[in-house]
């Protein structure tokens, strides 16, 4: 069982076929957070930033692609921006941080390339030694732009705009990856509807919860294959054999 990236992965799988080894694989992830009209808007923006900024955003789970529907896109961004703008990065040791710095250099320098200096919402960071970088939200960015598309693994999020249902779940399918996702609404036919029509294997409604112990957790697509947690995870650790035994006592 790995955890780590689809690169990574893919390398891992390759050996395993010369032996014709079973393997789970918890890979990627470019996950969508979806925000209908109809839900608690307030809600839904203020839990946003610590959907992707957990970890300093070196999280598979992280829900970097913020879908709002566009009769309630302006009213997001006016909660959000803020809640953006008071997250507290600093030592993790201290009570008062909410998010610390990259793990290394290296991944500092990427998360740069992704984004341009000014462009959206950005939090503050600390000056000085360590991997710092400020909380992100893209706004006016296309949905096939690098840093929409592809799993960035730092503090960095697009908002994009949808019209309707179907236009959401097509945004929402419009990745490599389906490993977990959010969506926000009132409407709990909506919520089973797009539930089944996102490709990804771990949901949540009206939260951002992925990883339960008791519950399968992985992905589809590019995130991954098979399942860790809960009673599913005994399936890879498992041979099934079939043994008949005649009743009908030695043939003649």
């Amino acid at each position: 069982m790995f955890t780590g990236s689809t690169r990574v992965g893919k390398q891992i799988m390759a050996k395993c076929a010369d032996r014709v080894k079973r393997l789970t694989l918890e890979l990627g992830g470019k996950s969508p957070n979806i925000v209908f009209a109809d839900a608690d808007v307030e809600a839904a923006a203020l839990a946003t930033p610590m959907s992707y900024l957990d970890n300093s955003g070196q999280d598979c789970c992280a829900r970097t692609r913020v879908l709002v529907q566009r009769s309630v896109y302006d009213r997001f961004l006016e909660i959000v921006a803020p809640a953006i703008e008071s997250i507290v990065v600093g030592d993790p040791a201290d009570e008062k941080t909410q998010m610390g710095p990259l793990i290394s250099r290296s991944q500092l320098d990427r998360v740069r390339s992704y984004v341009t200096p000014g462009d959206g919402i950005h939090g503050t960071a600390p000056e000085g030694p360590g991997f710092w970088f400020p909380p992100t939200l893209l706004t006016d960015v296309a949905p096939d732009a690098p840093v929409a598309a592809e799993e960035v693994f730092g503090p960095v999020a697009v908002v994009i705009p949808f019209e309707d249902e179907a236009d959401a779940v097509r945004l929402a399918n419009a990745t490599e990856y389906g490993l977990s996702g959010s969506l926000w609404t009132r409407d709990v036919g909506r919520a089973l509807r797009v539930s089944q029509a996102v490709k990804a294997g771990n949901l949540s409604v009206n939260s951002h919860s992925s990883v339960r112990y008791w519950t399968p957790f992985g992905g589809y697509k590019q995130s991954g294959l098979g399942r860790e947690l809960g009673p599913d995870a005994l399936h890879a650790f498992t041979e099934t054999k079939n043994v008949f035994i005649s009743t009908e006592g030695p043939a003649q």
